[in-house]
C-alpha cells in the first residue's frame, strides 16, 4: 500500500484504452487532490466518456493504473468491480425509473441501509437539492432541472468520496446548464465530495471545474486552470478549442520582437525558432481594443450584439481577421473602418510548422 500522506485523491497514470484494432485514450495522465472539482473537456470523439468510465470501472485499461485515495481501482488485467470504487455516477441519459417516486428514486442505491437511516438520507438529500416537496412525485411530473437534481441526489445517497457526471446538463437549454454547473459544484463542495465531469461546453466546464483537462484524439493535452486554458495554452489545438480567438501570422525578429501587420509584439521564441522563422501570434477578442485615435484600420464584416458590447469581426488591409469586443455605443456598421490598436497581456506565440508555444 501506499503512504496515503503522499498519494493524491484520484491519480491516473499513463493509460491507453482500446477497442482493438482502434486506441480511445492514449497515455493519460492527471491528479485530482481531495474533494477537488475538475473536468474533462473535448469535442465528440476524444475519449473523454471512455476515459470516465475507465475510472468508474465499466472500462478495463490496457496499460496504466487508476488510483483512489492511494487503493489501485485498475490495472492491466484487472479492474476492482464498481459497486467496490466508492464513486457515484450521474449518467447522461440520467437513468430515472419512471415507476418510482422522487424519494424511491434516491433510496435505490440504499437498500441495505436500515429504514429510518435510508429514508432519514433521502429527505436530508431532497432537502439539500431543494425538491423536499416533491418527494412523492414521478419523473414525468417535474421539469428537466428537477430531474437532475433527483439524478445527483440519487448519485449522493450512498456517501461516495468521488462523482463522475457523464454530460448530464446536455439536453438542457444553455443558461439552465451554467446555473446548474453552479449548483452541483456548490453541492459537492459542502458534501466534501469530489466531482470530475465530461463535457464539450468549455462554459459549462468553467462554471464547474478549477482544474480541467483539454482532450482531443485520445491524449490529453494540457490539465490545469481555466485561466490557464485561456491565457497560456500549452498546445495549438487547447488555444483554437478554449475561447475565441484568431492567429495572426507573423515572423519572428531579432531578439524577443514577432513582426506583425499591426506592429511588433515582445514575446518569447518558440524553442528552436530563429529570427525570420514563420509564426502565428494568437490575438483573443479582448486583445484588440477600438480606438479611434489609431493609425492601426480595420474593416468591420460582421458584429454580434451583446448587450454591452459588440463582438466584431474585423479585416485587415491584407485580408487577415481579427475579432474585437467593443462598447456597444461603438455602433459601427459592416464596411466602415475603424481604429484599432493591439493590448496583448499574455503573449502566446506558435510556430506555424510545429506549433510549438510559448508565452510572455
Amino acid at each position: 500500500m501506499r503512504d496515503l500522506i503522499m498519494t493524491p485523491f484520484l491519480e491516473v497514470t499513463d493509460i491507453d484504452i482500446a477497442y482493438p484494432p482502434k486506441r480511445v485514450v492514449e497515455g493519460v495522465s492527471f491528479k485530482m487532490a481531495e474533494a477537488a472539482i475538475g473536468c474533462l473537456l473535448g469535442p465528440s470523439g476524444c475519449g473523454k466518456t471512455t476515459l470516465l468510465r475507465a475510472i468508474a470501472g465499466f472500462e478495463p485499461v490496457q496499460r496504466g493504473l487508476i488510483w483512489l485515495e492511494g487503493v489501485e481501482l485498475s490495472r492491466p488485467h484487472w479492474t476492482l468491480p464498481p459497486e467496490q470504487r466508492r464513486i457515484g455516477m450521474m449518467f447522461q441519459d440520467l437513468a430515472l425509473f419512471p415507476h418510482l417516486t422522487v424519494a424511491d428514486n434516491v433510496a435505490f442505491g440504499l437498500r441495505s441501509w436500515k429504514a429510518a437511516e435510508r429514508w432519514a438520507r433521502v429527505h436530508e438529500l431532497l432537502n439539500v437539492v431543494g425538491l423536499d416537496e416533491y418527494a412523492q412525485r414521478y419523473p414525468h411530473q417535474i421539469s428537466g432541472g428537477q430531474q437532475q437534481r433527483v439524478a445527483l441526489a440519487r448519485a449522493l445517497a450512498p456517501r461516495p468520496r468521488l462523482l463522475l457526471l457523464d454530460e448530464p446538463f446536455s439536453s438542457l437549454d444553455v443558461a439552465l446548464r451554467e446555473d446548474l454547473a453552479h449548483e452541483i459544484r456548490a453541492i459537492l463542495l459542502r458534501e466534501g465530495i469530489g466531482g470530475l465531469l465530461v463535457s464539450h461546453d468549455q462554459f459549462e466546464a468553467f462554471a464547474f471545474a478549477d482544474q480541467i483537462g483539454v482532450l482531443n484524439q485520445g491524449r490529453l493535452l494540457q490539465w490545469d486552470s481555466a485561466y490557464n486554458l485561456y491565457h497560456r495554452p500549452a498546445d495549438h489545438f487547447v488555444a483554437d478549442f478554449i475561447g475565441q480567438g484568431v492567429f495572426l501570422p507573423g515572423r519572428m525578429g531579432e531578439g524577443s520582437r514577432v513582426c506583425t501587420e499591426l506592429g511588433d509584439i515582445d514575446g518569447i521564441p518558440p524553442a528552436g525558432c530563429a529570427p525570420g522563422d514563420p509564426v502565428e501570434v494568437l490575438v483573443r477578442p479582448d486583445d484588440v481594443t477600438h480606438d479611434d485615435s489609431s493609425p492601426l484600420m480595420a474593416e468591420v464584416v460582421e458584429r454580434a450584439f451583446r448587450g454591452a458590447e459588440f463582438l466584431y469581426t474585423l479585416k485587415l488591409d491584407s485580408g487577415a481577421r481579427l475579432l474585437c469586443l467593443a462598447a456597444s455605443h461603438h455602433n459601427h456598421q459592416a464596411g466602415q473602418r475603424i481604429g484599432i490598436r493591439l493590448e496583448i497581456d499574455h503573449l502566446v506565440v506558435f510556430q506555424r510548422a510545429l506549433g510549438a508555444m510559448n508565452e510572455a
